[in-house]
């Protein structure tokens, strides 16, 4: 199945502050779900990632915003891209995506990782250990929380977690999709094959190919049939009606970030608009169908850029979902 995916960035937007930043936010789910995409998401962290803004920027926890976004989509999938399981017990984790698939009418996807942002545990004190550390605790997360959402009532006694018999009642409405996000080719692609539906993975577009053909060997090693893994590639777009106005938006989003291209040399400046493709919708039909090509099933977009600009997101989601097909 090919997938599409819209992650909406839950950071202020030029002239919204937080009583309209829901609405905002809001706005882009609704636009997502009526154009195309066939999943939204946002991000698991509690404060502003260091490339988006500073700490203190605004930032709206993950699954509460879910829950209201579900009141403003009818039919795409509502998932982190992806949760930090640091943050939260595996048990409380698989409760809380039960309550939102039921709240959704059977539209919650779990997507999850090891946790990364160092900055966020030690600040909020939920201790962030070694890289080895987060991939136990991950593993174990995922043992329970798949008994969990399968009905059964799993006991574990691990290194990092410990539940007995726990119950999830009332159970989901339907199989709630499991998506790993990363691209470690040892412990990530392992976890992968053993317990996801979905793969978004993370890494440079020319890496893409041979990142499948390791995942296709972990699969192999797991006895896992590779098709029955989606595997998406997440990026940023900026699309507008014309190329110019996408060009200005895009621009402008860089000044935001203290970034005034036209202070650049032109290579410069073109240099950093590459960074995210842009243009009209032939532009980056185009350039999205190139990295589709690689050998991916899905994609999963963010419009950073102009995504708080009235018709952006609907625009982007016409215009990939031809490229999906």
């Amino acid at each position: 199945m090919t997938r599409l995916g819209f992650q909406i960035p839950n950071f202020t937007y030029p002239d919204t502050g937080s009583a309209d930043l829901f609405e905002v936010v809001a706005r882009q789910a609704r636009e997502a779900d009526e154009s195309g995409f066939d999943t939204v998401m946002v991000m698991d962290h509690l404060y502003q990632l260091p490339m988006l803004g500073p700490p203190d920027a605004e930032m709206l926890e993950c699954y509460t915003l879910l829950a209201g976004l579900a009141a403003h989509t009818t039919t795409a999938r509502l998932s982190a891209m992806v949760t930090g399981n640091t943050y939260r017990n595996p048990a409380l984790l698989a409760k809380t995506l039960t309550t939102l698939d039921i709240v959704s009418g059977g539209r919650a996807q779990l997507g999850i990782g090891a946790g990364w942002f160092e900055l966020e545990h030690d600040s909020l004190g939920f201790e962030f250990g070694t890289f080895t550390d987060r991939f136990e605790k991950l593993e174990e997360a995922l043992q329970i929380i798949t008994g969990m959402f399968a009905g059964e009532r799993p006991t574990l006694d691990g290194k990092w977690y410990r539940v007995t018999d726990a119950i999830n009642s009332p159970p989901p409405v339907g199989r709630i999709p499991i998506l790993i996000g990363g691209s470690g080719e040892k412990k990530t692609m392992r976890l992968v094959a053993l317990y996801a539906d979905d793969f978004n993975l993370i890494c440079d577009a020319d890496e893409i190919p041979r990142k499948l053909e390791v995942l296709e060997q972990r699969c192999q090693e797991e006895d896992r049939d590779r098709a029955e893994i989606t595997v998406s590639w997440l990026h940023r777009a900026c699309v507008a009606p014309t190329h110019d106005e996408a060009r200005a938006e895009l621009d402008a989003y860089f000044a935001l970030r203290g970034l005034d291209l036209g202070a650049m040399s032109e290579e410069e400046a073109d240099g950093m608009r590459a960074m995210i493709p842009y243009g009209d919708p032939d532009e980056v039909g185009d350039e999205f169908s190139a990295i589709l090509a690689k050998g991916l099933d899905g994609l999963a977009v963010s419009a950073m850029a102009n995504g708080h600009i009235e018709g952006r997101v609907a625009l982007l989601g016409e215009t990939l979902a031809k490229v999906v097909g």
